[in-house]
């Protein structure tokens, strides 16, 4: 079921200042960097609003939105945890509790970074690289 894509200024309000903007620098880093296919969607039960960057059929990363909260949820299959596991260390203890508390299903381990501000923007730019090497041209 696919809701209306929202404006700004109703993310804006959904979010509240700070994380609408930590929304909006996530996005404008990832778009810097990244070429992707942009998918808006109902955000399930726990969620309003879904945005997945995606390309090729795989997914980069998922933004979801709801009343004063953001996250942004990143898939690591087996061989990005590995990658994952060797640069652990210079990642910073709030990332690396979210990587160990989260869950880890058939198709990899889940994690969901909720940003209240865009405190842990630089790191998740970092984990989205595990993913996915940049493919835009810096200009």
């Amino acid at each position: 079921m696919k809701k209306e894509i929202p404006s700004q200024s109703e993310l804006h309000s959904l979010l509240g200042k700070e994380r609408f903007e930590a929304w909006s620098a996530v996005c404008s880093a990832i778009d810097s960097v990244y070429e992707m296919d942009k998918l808006w969607n109902d955000g399930g039960k726990k969620w309003d609003y879904e945005f997945k960057y995606r390309r090729g059929g795989k997914t980069l990363c998922t933004l979801y939105a709801r009343e004063n909260c953001f996250g942004v949820l990143i898939i690591f299959g087996k061989d990005e945890r590995t990658k994952f596991e060797a640069l652990r260390s210079q990642y910073s203890d709030a990332v690396q509790s979210i990587y160990n508390a989260a869950t880890t299903y058939h198709d990899g381990k889940w994690m969901m970074v909720e940003m209240d501000d865009n405190s842990l923007l630089d790191e998740v730019m970092k984990l989205l690289t595990i993913k996915r090497r940049p493919n835009r041209k810096q200009s």
